[in-house]
């Protein structure tokens, strides 16, 4: 063979061989907090999760939303909740809500690229129509629950049932946890390996309740604080489930192809153990602790590993980033940017300098009213949510109160400086305040009303033999 032609062909067959979309594994952990991990918190046993981050690029200033669903949705759509009715609260069992239905999800762009699409966990946007529900989403299969706040043990909620496999009500006999990781290895043993994998994983843990089987509460048996030792209990056992994930891909020949995305969906709830210290605040705040989510990704694609990504991420953009990783387009007309090219190669991009953290102008905001990011300065409008102090992780059997701080109506802090947000400079830094308020208005163009989640009682699971079912609305 001519020498030329045979190195045009060893060429071409590298091309192809880099060019081949990654399987993708996109981990969701709920309310779980930024000192909740071992790569912040060495008291926290995460062998699993610590490996992949400092062996991955750990994420130092990735950005979701204040409570669950909003952050979902902006993973998924890549739309603002703002801008989705979403900026108010999660979406309610017997709410007749759901995500806008005239937006195309994560999943249903990768189908377009070639991948199998599955969901195992909990996907709380909405069901009280089929339309709603993550088959008709974009997903191939589903295994979970529709809702929030599920019982790990008896998969109930709000007295029904809840969980699903695609269709099907069914109920698991093992804590739930385990049985994520069970489905997760059955669809990956049962992968058609010619066909790239998208496994979007969201667990509830560790949302409460706090519940956790014995043997992972007996490894913290030095913390006195009952509910801080289940719940410490609980991110091991989500650390276990990863760990079975990953050795599943390995098992099976995949693990060197898979890109593993890792973040929370909001900071740490402090009411039920969860821990965001130093950081100010907890979930449903638009603080840095409700906000500042502990994130990574690991695997495929990424030229620089084990190292510290400092580069500004927000929820939105998970949508964009993914699909590029996976080998797509850009996406136009969504709030997320593409930043797979800055973390692939490492370096911070300026694509990402200004998010909105919320912005709620109904009468009674629940998660904060308007908060913005510009640069390394943020400004909070209003009220900024219901838990404002800085809480260290309980010692004692019980929490001991922590005296809320007052805060004006403006707080303006450069993050650079004081990350943990003590030092308000609205008053010293007029200028500024004056800027980003500017921008703020600009937003608020953009405000759609928030979902009603006034309870309809065609949600009953009482018409469904004891489940919550779509159908209602």
């Amino acid at each position: 063979m001519d020498v030329f032609l045979y190195g045009f062909l060893l060429l071409t067959l590298s091309k192809c061989v880099v060019s081949k979309s990654p399987n993708i594994v996109f981990i969701v952990a709920d309310d779980l907090g930024w000192n909740d991990v071992g790569f912040h918190n060495p008291a926290i046993i995460s062998p699993n999760i610590d490996y992949l981050a400092k062996n991955g690029m750990i994420l130092n200033n990735s950005y979701v939303q204040p409570v669950c669903s909003p952050s979902r949705n902006a993973f998924l759509s890549g739309f603002y909740p703002f801008k989705s009715g979403l900026q108010n609260f999660v979406i309610l069992p017997q709410a007749p809500s759901c995500a806008p239905l005239n937006r195309t999800f994560l999943p249903q762009k990768l189908k377009e690229l070639g991948y199998a699409t599955h969901m195992i966990g909990k996907w709380h946007l909405g069901m009280c129509k089929w339309e709603c529900t993550p088959t008709y989403r974009g997903f191939d299969t589903f295994y979970g629950y529709y809702n929030g706040q599920e019982d790990y043990y008896n998969y109930t909620v709000l007295n029904g049932s809840d969980f699903r496999d695609n269709k099907e009500p069914i109920r698991p006999n093992e804590y739930s946890t385990y049985a994520y990781a069970r489905r997760a290895d059955k669809i990956i043993t049962q992968h058609n390996k010619s066909q790239p994998m998208f496994l979007y994983l969201p667990f509830q843990s560790v949302h409460e309740p706090i519940q956790v089987p014995e043997i992972y509460e007996n490894m913290y048996q030095d913390i006195k604080n009952e509910g801080r030792r289940k719940y410490s209990g609980m991110v091991t056992a989500m650390d276990d489930a990863i760990g079975n994930v990953t050795e599943s891909l390995k098992r099976n020949g995949m693990f060197e192809d898979t890109l593993i995305i890792f973040t929370a969906d909001n900071g740490g709830w402090t009411t039920f153990s969860g821990n965001n210290y130093p950081l100010r605040g907890g979930k449903a705040t638009v603080y840095e602790g409700g906000t500042r989510a502990s994130a990574f990704v690991y695997g495929s694609g990424l030229q620089k590993p084990y190292t510290v990504f400092d580069g500004m991420i927000h929820a939105v953009d998970w949508m964009p980033t993914i699909l590029s990783a996976a080998g797509g387009g850009q996406v136009s007309g969504i709030d997320g940017v593409d930043l797979w090219p800055s973390i692939s190669e490492g370096v911070p991009s300026s694509l990402r300098s200004e998010f909105i953290y919320n912005l709620d102008d109904s009468l009674v905001p629940i998660v904060g009213h308007a908060a913005i990011r510009m640069g390394n300065y943020k400004l909070i409008e209003g009220f900024a949510g219901a838990y404002n102090g800085w809480y260290p992780v309980p010692e004692n059997e019980e929490d001991s109160e922590i005296e809320e701080p007052k805060v004006d109506y403006y707080q303006l802090y450069n993050l650079r400086d004081d990350p943990n947000e003590h030092n308000n400079l609205h008053i010293k830094e007029h200028s500024m305040l004056k800027k980003m308020k500017e921008r703020l208005d600009e937003y608020r163009k953009y405000i759609v009303p928030p979902l009603t989640e006034k309870a309809d009682p065609a949600a009953n699971p009482n018409n469904y033999n004891g489940y919550w079912t779509p159908g209602w609305c």
